[in-house]
């Protein structure tokens, strides 16, 4: 699945389409066939098919799944890329009682966040990604959130700018402080399982008891 940032740039590149009506139609769809498409209106675009506009300019839709659909409902507070992300509806989500890691891929708090910003942000809060984000500190759940956005908006600059992505921990063997990295699939019990890559020494296991640390260095 495309996180934030992939969906991100694809929303830039067809939005000058939006508003024109398609004129000609061609490619192919095991769903959909293109002429049904024909003198349509692209009234928005939501982050195979080629959709030719009376104005001279063309989209094409490479290994897409397609169908028809009323227009999704959008809650931009919870867009980590949009201007109006809301920090206190994350944060609030964070607090629950649950691994932290569960709740970053939670799409109701996170749109666009996936697995690769979940596990650089992670790691770069110096976060384990089983901890409960009832133990961690407001100050740490801040830093998680900073982490998250800086990452996303820094990953989507350099997609635009043709930049090649930087992971820290993401299928590292190791991370920038030389520790061996852990891999495992980490999900809800009865939810989807993702792979998951943490540093057991930047980012120790919290106890019940115990004091908050952060080992990243």
């Amino acid at each position: 699945m495309p996180e934030g940032p992939s969906v991100r740039k694809f929303h830039r590149l067809v939005s000058p389409f939006v508003g024109q009506q398609v004129v000609r139609t061609g490619g192919s769809s095991k769903k959909l066939h293109p002429d049904g498409f024909q003198a349509l209106w692209l009234q928005d675009t939501q982050v195979r098919l080629v959709l030719h506009f009376g104005g001279g300019g063309f989209l094409v839709f490479y290994n897409c799944q397609m169908s028809w659909s009323s227009p999704p409902v959008v809650k931009v507070t919870c867009d980590i890329l949009s201007e109006k992300f809301h920090r206190g509806e994350a944060l609030e989500a964070l607090r629950q009682a649950q691994p932290v890691c569960y709740t970053l891929l939670d799409q109701r708090y996170f749109s666009g966040l996936g697995n690769v910003i979940k596990n650089e942000a992670l790691y770069r809060a110096g976060i384990h990604p089983l901890a409960l984000g009832s133990l961690l500190s407001p100050s740490r759940l801040e830093a998680l959130v900073d982490h998250v956005v800086e990452f996303s908006t820094d990953w989507l600059q350099g997609k635009l700018q043709g930049k090649h992505r930087h992971t820290q921990i993401y299928q590292k063997a190791q991370c920038p402080a030389g520790h061996q990295v852990m891999k495992e699939a980490l999900g809800p019990p009865r939810g989807f399982q993702r792979l998951t890559w943490w540093c057991p020494h930047c980012q120790p296991q919290l106890s019940p008891e115990g004091p908050e640390q952060s080992h990243l260095s």
